[in-house]
């Protein structure tokens, strides 16, 4: 009889075994998968205070936003616009696709939208609507892409 865990952690060794063995499907597929997280904080620079953090990491060709975070003071005065252009400007011309992000109605679509972000389809949730997901995309300009597959 087999059995499921949920665990909060992966251990370390069990997450070397798992990233080893996917590591290889990939290979064997002629592509790598290039994860890497990172977070972004924008600064107050006479206090060094943080006011805004951008989560986010790569996979593949593409760049996934977890989400931002502007401090609640600091809001509506373009810092989250900040945010995504120096991701944007950062990673244009390194070889990625495209930046992907998943928002809910009642968090920022519209903002998304204004910073030039295209909506691919919404989720609905039909009980709760202020929780229908919408799902973005943005391309890069550039046409050499080399991040997500062997060489």
């Amino acid at each position: 009889m087999i059995s499921i865990k949920i665990l909060a952690d992966l251990p370390e060794d069990l997450q070397k075994i798992k990233t080893r063995d996917l590591e290889q499907y990939e290979k064997s597929h002629g592509v790598c998968v290039n994860y890497r997280q990172f977070s972004l904080v924008l600064s107050d620079p006479s206090t060094h205070r943080p006011l805004g953090v951008l989560s986010a990491y790569t996979a593949f060709s593409e760049i996934y936003i977890d989400d931002i975070w502007v401090e609640t003071t600091h809001r509506r005065k373009g810092y989250g616009k900040t945010l995504l252009q120096y991701l944007e400007q950062h990673f244009e011309n390194k070889g990625f696709n495209n930046i992907n992000l998943v928002t809910s109605q009642f968090q920022a679509p519209t903002f998304y939208q204004k910073c030039g972000y295209e909506l691919e389809f919404i989720r609905k949730n039909i009980p709760n609507p202020a929780l229908n997901k919408y799902f973005f995309i943005k391309f890069f300009k550039n046409e050499n892409q080399t991040q997500g597959h062997l060489i």
